[in-house]
Order: structure tokens, then sequence, then C-alpha cells
């Protein structure tokens, strides 16, 4: 009788424990997204055909564009996304989690289907979507490259607007002066890495707070690159604001693969470099003493004080070390992008790389993707302007925003910091 109890209980402990895990949380969001593809995509549906461009006239190998009927493809792409949101209601409800390519695809076939509903009539030039989304998003990858490291070290990373903006002044000063973007790229690091000085001093030796510190840099270095570009460069552009660039580099043979070649192979040396970035922060953080070093500092300060970790000095150097990368991404808006220093002309890209670093759970590689999407989303509204999509204006402005705001308060407003981000550490 009391095997049989004992049996009972230990049942009732796994249907308990079962119903502890199940979370609803992903079908609910997909079950939203397929609302409104139903209402847009179909209650609101075109007609005519899509066309989407593979090719540009100067590839080597051409790829035939893809005509798809706008309605009908519409209506497919909201079943799949039915039949996908159906299933990961059967995971959730077997206490299984949806797995993150199923996510992966329900996105890329949302993406296509509304692609398809606002191009009715029209094209859509793929390979420069994908280029201009890769543009866009440099500056931001190497700004949440630096708040993953800074944040894994422990200290709250606000400042990246400040660094980025920073790097950016300085790279176009010293490379108009001078005349050698390398040097411009040296110089926007070193600029960087000062602005992280001032938040690491503050924050670790002062233990001033974190996110006061980073707004502060941020207001201070937009007001005083305002005031001497207004000043200074305004009154001299041709010596202090004309920063020679670089050109691109064609790697053989991948750059003539259709569609991925030139957006990913015939870039600057700057992304060729923040390819490797990702890479080494990735391998750094998790295959090297350094990272582990670093993670330890983040999440139990006082354990790595233990077995003989300097806090306040690996926390300082690698907020160094974030300030230099970012300060980096910076020089791209005036190397490469812009070709010249405007007035506050990261507008909020910190801020978005910051939101980055959220969504990506503080991870390099999905902090990457992370920031990849909110190109995406910002170089949409352009795309989509040219077509002339039916979608408000106001709305596409709006829309790398509201992208940022759902990823970070809906998408992952559960996610975990490392357990010591932002809180000072005194050596008992």
């Amino acid at each position: 009788m009391t095997t049989v109890t004992r049996a009972q209980d230990s049942q009732s402990r796994i249907v308990l424990e079962k119903a502890e895990i199940r979370s609803w949380k992903a079908p609910i969001a997909l079950a939203v997204f397929v609302l409104i593809g139903a209402v847009v995509f179909i209650a609101f549906g075109r007609d005519g055909e899509s066309t989407f461009v593979l090719s540009r006239r100067v590839d080597v190998i051409q790829l035939a564009d893809i005509v798809l009927p706008t309605r009908a493809a519409c209506i497919v792409i909201v079943l799949l996304l039915a039949a996908i949101t159906g299933w990961s209601a059967y995971l959730a409800f077997r206490a299984r989690t949806t797995p993150v390519w199923a996510l992966g695809l329900f996105g890329f076939l949302f993406v296509v289907g509304f692609l398809t509903w606002a191009a009715a009539g029209a094209s859509i030039p793929v390979s420069g979507l994908l280029i201009g989304t890769l543009g866009i998003s440099v500056p931001l990858i190497f700004g949440a490259l630096g708040g993953v490291i800074s944040e894994r070290a422990g200290v709250v990373n606000v400042a990246i607007e400040g660094q980025l903006l920073a790097g950016a002044f300085v790279a176009a000063v010293v490379a108009s002066i001078t005349r050698q973007p390398l040097l411009g790229l040296a110089a926007a690091m070193f600029a960087g890495v000062l602005v992280s000085f001032v938040l690491a001093a503050f924050s670790i030796k002062y233990l001033v707070e974190q996110v006061i510190v980073g707004v502060v840099l941020n207001v201070l270095v937009a007001g005083l690159t305002s005031f001497l570009f207004s000043q200074v460069l305004s009154e001299n552009t041709a010596l202090l604001n004309s920063p020679p660039g670089f050109d691109p580099i064609n790697i053989p043979i991948l750059s003539e693969i259709p569609i991925l070649g030139p957006v990913l192979f015939r870039q600057t040396i700057i992304v060729y470099v923040m390819y490797f970035a990702v890479a080494a922060v990735w391998f750094g953080l998790y295959r090297t003493r350094w990272g582990l070093r670093v993670r330890s500092v983040g999440e139990h300060p006082q354990a790595a004080d233990t077995v003989g970790i300097n806090v306040a000095s690996t926390r300082f150097w690698n907020v160094s070390l974030a300030g230099a990368i970012a300060g980096f991404g910076g020089a791209y808006l005036t190397l490469d992008a812009v070709g010249s220093f405007n007035k506050e002309m990261t507008a909020g890209a910190g801020f978005i790389a910051l939101a980055a670093v959220i969504f990506g759970r503080w991870d390099p590689i999905k902090a990457t993707l992370a920031a990849l999407l909110f190109g995406f989303a910002t170089n949409l509204q352009n795309v989509l302007s040219i077509i002339g999509s039916p979608v408000p204006s106001e709305f596409m402005l709006m829309l790398p925003y509201i992208v940022t705001i759902f990823a970070v308060a809906g998408l992952v407003g559960k996610s975990r910091p490392p357990a010591a981000d932002g809180k000072p550490y005194i050596k008992s």
C-alpha cells in the first residue's frame, strides 16, 4: 500500500513539475503575429504580382527573378504561419519549448509575407536590401560587442552611444589631417577608450551608479562634438572634415556567389574586421582563460577574488577594451558610410546596440544577429519608400524602434543578465 502511495505521489510531482515549466509565451506571441498577418495580408490583401530581384546587372552569375501572385502567396504564408503556431502550442502543452529554428523560420516567412504584400505591382531588390542592412548594422554590431564584453565583466555600458560618437568624430578629424584612414581608425579606438576610462573610473573606483555615469557621458560627448563641429569643423571642412575612405575589397570567388557574394564579400576592411571581431569575441569569452575571468567577475566577483583574480583591474581593462571596439565601430560612420562627421550622427545607434545586447542574451553571436535584425528594420523603411509601399511613412520611421521595444520587452523580458552586472564590488 505504501509503495502504491509513493508511486502516486511521484507521478503527482512529475505532473506538477511539467505544469510549472509549461510556457505559453512563444505560441501566444506567434498567434499575435498570425492574427496581424491575417488582417494585413488577407483582409487588406492586394492584387497583382510581387517581384523579388535576386541579381544585379554587374553580377557575373545571374539568377532569375522570383515573381509571386501577391494575394495567393500571402494566403499560403499565413497558413504556414498558423501551422507553425499550432505546432508551438502543441509543444507548450507537452511542456516542451519551441525550437529556435522554428522561430527563425516563422520570422523569415512573416518577413517574406510582408514584403510580398508591400511590393504588389513592384520589385524588391533583394541584394540592395541586404547590402543596406549590413551597412546600417556595422556600428550596431561593434557597439553590441563592446556592450557584451563590458556587461559580462559586470559593468552596465550605457555609454555605447558616446563611444560610437567619439570614435566617429576623432576618426574624421585625424583621417582628414593625416590623409590616412588607418590612423583615423586607431584614433577612433583611442577615443572610445577615453570615454570608457571615465565610465570605468567612476563606476569601479568611485562606485558611482553606472547607468547615471553612462547617460552623463552620452550627453557630454554629444554636446562636445556638436560644439566642436559648429565652431571648428564647419569653419574648415576641407582640412578637418573630409576624411579619405576605404575602397571596397572584392574577395576572389567568394564575391561572385549569388546574393551573398555582393553582400558579404565586396566590403571595406572595416566590415571584414567586424567578421573577425565577432568570431574572436565569441571564442575569447567561451574558450580562453581571459573569457573565463571576465565571466567570473561578472557572475560572482567574490568567488573570483577568492581564487586570486583582481576584480577591479579585470573590469577596468575590459570596459576599456569594450570602448575601443565601440570606437572602431563609430569610425565606420565617417570613414565608410557617410564620409564626414555630422552632429549626433549616431542617432541613437548606441541605445539600439544596447538593446541588441539584451535581446541577444549577452552572447556575441546572438547580439550580432539582433543587431542585424534592427539594421534590417531600419533599411526596410528606405526600400519600401522607394517602391511606393502603402505603409505610412510615419510607421516606417517608427519600425526600428518598435522592433527594439518588442524585442527587449516582449521576447526576452525574462532573460537573465550576468548576476553581478551593474553591482559595484567592494573588497571585504
